[in-house]
């Protein structure tokens, strides 16, 4: 019989290392027992949603894949949901498409949604303990299906979605109301063109208009917290993107908005850790969607990678843990979809604890003009016994530890997935 494996005595020695070094491990626990992650709604159907208007994905949006097992309603996504928050520890948030919500079996157009559609939503975080945040769904429909939607030419259209992101705003709202936390909501858009455009200013100048009327009626950020969101390209937008990262920067500062920064959104030699410092100069607060990007603004599943502990770090060490609002923002049909979610939580999870665990000599050898003791030193923090100090963390908040997740994803999977057709 396989003897159990106990973290107890690992924990105490990593415990004694980083006190050895300034590193007070509880404290760095507790801190991130504080900082809630996000969890994106559209991992488990792949962007699908439940409407009932049949539109195929759309917006530059690509889910590849097709692994066995998604979710085909609400209740099978938010069972899918609740198995994957048990795998990871603390306290969490789910991230909802306006496209997500219940509509029985009406055809309700973006423009009517109201916070009654997703009551069973509001109603289920709630009764789990999680808050929730919102997005406007500006894709997959037939009046994007030119590729423009607040910043198109024809009116009309430009009036249905920014209704859509009124009643987006309304329900966030409704929502911060019933769970007595701050609904996010994010605004993304995918208006482009994939040759050169003859207007770069005029759409931008819709853009604002629409925009000014979307955030025209006044809501607490008791309750609802607005952000923005830019991209550099997607697929139909590849040589123009009318929100880009500089339009939103100004838009952002000038109406006291949250910018969002969603790492897939940028170059891909370019990491938004630089811009998160930076922009936190001139706003308040800001939304992070945390992706992974492979030669373009591909989705993958995040990992523990250098792009990863860069961001992470400069969250912990500048103390903006209270600034930065973490969502996860990837899909992939590829796999497991449960696994994808916990792979990429507890990854953002280990990144943070990497950060918060970070020798504090590191800043004095900077701070003392003493460079070589800094990359010396930074290289030696990677192989600081941080994996014992995560087990401990996994285990107080009775979450599985090492790879065990795993076997339970698995039997998940026999026993429900794989009974969906």
């Amino acid at each position: 019989m396989r003897k159990r494996y106990s973290i107890a005595k690992p924990f105490a020695l990593a415990q004694e290392r980083y006190a050895a070094i300034g590193v007070d491990v509880n404290r760095a626990l507790k801190t991130l027992l504080q900082i809630p992650i996000s969890l994106h709604c559209w991992q488990g159907d792949d962007v699908g949603g439940f409407e009932n208007f049949g539109s195929a994905l759309g917006g530059g949006l690509v889910a590849t894949g097709n692994y066995h097992g998604k979710a085909r309603t609400p209740d099978e996504l938010r069972m899918d949901l609740e198995k994957t928050y048990s795998l990871i520890p603390g306290k969490h948030r789910l991230n909802l498409h306006a496209f997500y919500g219940e509509f029985g079996d009406k055809k309700v157009d973006r423009d009517e949604i109201a916070p009654t559609h997703f009551k069973n939503w509001i109603s289920w975080c709630g009764a789990i303990g999680i808050g929730l945040d919102f997005n406007p769904t500006c894709f997959s429909h037939p009046k994007s299906a030119d590729g423009f939607t607040l910043s198109h030419r024809d009116k009309a259209i430009r009036q249905f979605w920014i209704e859509h992101c009124i009643r987006s705003r309304e329900i966030g709202e409704a929502i911060g109301k019933s769970l007595g936390t701050a609904c996010v909501t994010n605004i993304w858009i995918p208006d482009g063109y994939k040759d050169v455009p003859a207007d770069r200013n005029g759409p931008r100048m819709r853009l604002v208009e629409s925009l000014d009327a979307v955030f025209k009626k006044p809501i607490s950020q008791k309750f609802n917290l607005d952000a923005v969101e830019p991209k550099l390209f997607g697929i139909g937008s590849e040589s123009y993107v009318v929100g880009s990262h500089e339009f939103y920067l100004g838009y952002a500062v000038s109406r006291r908005k949250l910018l969002t920064l969603d790492a897939g959104h940028y170059h891909p030699t370019e990491g938004i850790a630089d811009k998160i410092s930076s922009v936190m100069r001139y706003l308040p607060e800001i939304l992070l969607h945390v992706s992974r990007g492979v030669r373009w603004d591909s989705d993958h599943v995040v990992i523990l990678n250098d792009d990863l502990l860069s961001i992470a770090r400069e969250i912990t060490a500048n103390g903006f843990e209270k600034r930065v609002y973490i969502g996860l923002d990837y899909f992939d049909a590829s796999i497991n979809r449960v696994a994808a979610w916990t792979i990429g939580a507890r990854n953002m999870l280990k990144a943070l604890l990497i950060s918060l665990l970070e020798p504090p000599a590191i800043k004095t050898a900077e701070a003392n003009g003493d460079f070589t003791s800094r990359l010396a030193l930074q290289e030696e923090a990677r192989t600081l016994p941080f994996g014992a100090v995560w087990d401990y963390f996994c285990e107080s908040k009775n979450v599985p530890i090492g790879d065990k997740w795993l076997l339970e994803v698995k039997s998940y999977e026999k026993n429900v997935l794989s009974t969906r057709n």
